[in-house]
């Protein structure tokens, strides 16, 4: 099947294009300017780590199933589990997350060309776009994959030349003993104080965890010949994602130990003028020689372009497979599924390129969008695979249950305020901040309410609480049976048993 490149993608591949999906713009920008922020520091930068432990926690509990079972995409055992009905809502998150994330990575392109090579963001922002769109189209995997090897190879020569210079710079302070001393800046290491610990903690589970159930990531490790590949491929691409962050965190020190005055940018800092979002493209330009400086610029495009193709191809994909084929035209051809997936990366990239002009509301909601995979989707697809008694019942109670407590704990940086002010919820600069992890919080209700649901609908059915002709998603079966009752408590009360297979 075009849409995993036949399975047939071979370890060498498999594992550059799976750590260069993650290894984008955003991961190496982001990076640097959590490492450079006076408020943050080292102790902030969770990517690295969390993205590491994702993919290791999803090679070895979940690509198994995934893979042993044929699946295509992440969205198969949800649909198959559940209907098509809960399918096409679980397919929204994910929808607007690769939208929302195409478009704030051309963006963030846009962004560093103007920075750099002083020409027009909108320029870049329709360049980068056709281009992308243009080869993904073309070659579909084959062509994401094969250039996700040159990009993360250019990547890491690119940054790594780069870093040597930034270090000598005379502009620049050892970063040895910026680490630990204040002296242009706070210590750039960091620190978490007691009140913010909650908030940390979510984040770093939301990375682990709100990483693992997106096509990007799957997509990659069922395109191998076999389930042990693809383990192979996401233990190792966890080692690489966390190798990738080094230069970058280097820059971020240097950046914070860096008297901006000797250098042609002058005062104030950047992060006085609110440009800490560029930290690595500046620092780049303005400590770095012109030719090396050029170079750096190619990695952070590179990098743009590795994730940008990966969501666009991840978007199309789902769309192509479990919106058109298993919904609207069940009968279809290989071709119409494959054309399908082109008009459709068509369609979803220009969609992105507009909202990429609108740069500051794209990165908002896809922050958003990327919660709502986690709440909402992660729990759906740990039920699917490891507890296979739920249904749809409980799906549909997870569903809206998880999304109506998400939204009452409202979006600072969308302006929707808390309904529900968690413990620790707090005024801001007039905005309101939940301490709390709230993130996994919500998930771990929807996890609960899926099974919880699940079992008392069961319940209500077998014991006849419930008319049978009530149950409209038939999960008393044909014939009107189930299975016994003392055999679903067994199942419900260790939905993981399934995981010690493997």
């Amino acid at each position: 099947m075009a849409i995993v490149g036949g399975r047939n993608i071979s370890v060498f591949i498999g594992l550059f294009t799976a750590t260069a999906t993650w290894v984008g713009g955003a991961y190496i920008n982001g990076t640097a300017e959590i490492v450079y922020l006076p408020s943050k520091g080292l102790l902030w930068v969770q990517a690295p780590v969390g993205f590491a432990l994702s993919l290791v926690i999803g090679g070895f509990f979940f690509v198994n199933p995934m893979r042993s079972k044929n699946y295509v995409t992440v969205m198969d055992p949800i649909q198959a589990t559940y209907g098509n009905v809960m399918g096409s809502l679980l397919f929204i998150p994910p929808l607007l997350g690769e939208v929302f994330w195409f478009a704030a990575i051309l963006a963030s392109l846009g962004a560093t060309m103007r920075v750099i090579l002083d020409i027009g963001g909108s320029l870049a922002i329709i360049i980068s776009a056709c281009t992308v769109i243009l080869y993904t189209l073309l070659g579909g995997l084959y062509s994401v994959a094969y250039t996700d090897v040159i990009q993360l190879v250019f990547i890491t020569l690119s940054l790594w030349i780069c870093v040597p210079f930034v270090m000598l710079n005379s502009a620049t302070e050892s970063i040895y003993y910026t680490a630990t001393h204040q002296y242009y800046q706070d210590p750039w290491i960091g620190k978490i104080e007691k009140q913010y610990l909650g908030r940390w903690l979510d984040d770093f589970f939301y990375l682990v965890l709100g990483s693992i159930p997106w096509q990007t990531y799957f997509q990659r490790v069922l395109s191998t010949a076999s389930p042990g590949q693809a383990r192979l491929i996401s233990y190792l691409s966890g080692l690489g994602c966390f190798t990738m962050a080094i230069p970058s965190v280097l820059i971020g020190a240097v950046a914070a130990s860096t008297d901006w005055n000797q250098t042609s940018y002058g005062l104030p800092s950047p992060f006085e003028r609110g440009e800490s979002a560029m930290i690595l493209p500046l620092v780049l330009h303005y400590l770095c020689p012109t030719y090396i400086s050029i170079t750096g610029l190619g990695a952070i495009a590179a990098a743009a372009m590795s994730s940008a193709d990966s969501a666009l191809l991840s978007v199309g994909s789902m769309f192509a497979h479990n919106i058109y084929r298993k919904i609207l035209r069940k009968k279809a051809t290989e071709m119409e599924v494959l054309w399908a997936m082109r008009t459709s990366m068509l369609m979803f990239g220009a969609g992105a390129a507009g909202l990429a002009f609108y740069s500051s509301s794209v990165y908002d909601l896809w922050f958003l969008s990327g919660e709502l995979v986690y709440a909402l989707l992660f729990p759906q697809l740990c039920c699917a695979l490891f507890a296979p008694s739920t249904n749809t019942y409980g799906s549909a109670a997870g569903f809206f249950f998880g999304l109506l407590l998400r939204l009452l704990a409202g979006e600072p940086a969308l302006n929707i305020p808390p309904i529900i002010c968690y413990p620790a919820c707090s005024m801001v600069n007039g905005t309101y901040s939940q301490l709390f992890p709230f993130k996994t919080f919500t998930m771990l209700l929807s996890l609960g309410t899926i099974v919880a649901v699940s079992y008392l609908a069961v319940v209500l059915f077998q014991r006849n609480l419930l008319p049978r002709r009530w149950d409209v998603c038939n999960i008393t079966g044909g014939a009107g049976t189930l299975l016994p009752l003392q055999q679903i408590e067994k199942q419900m009360a260790s939905p993981m048993d399934a995981t010690r297979e493997l």
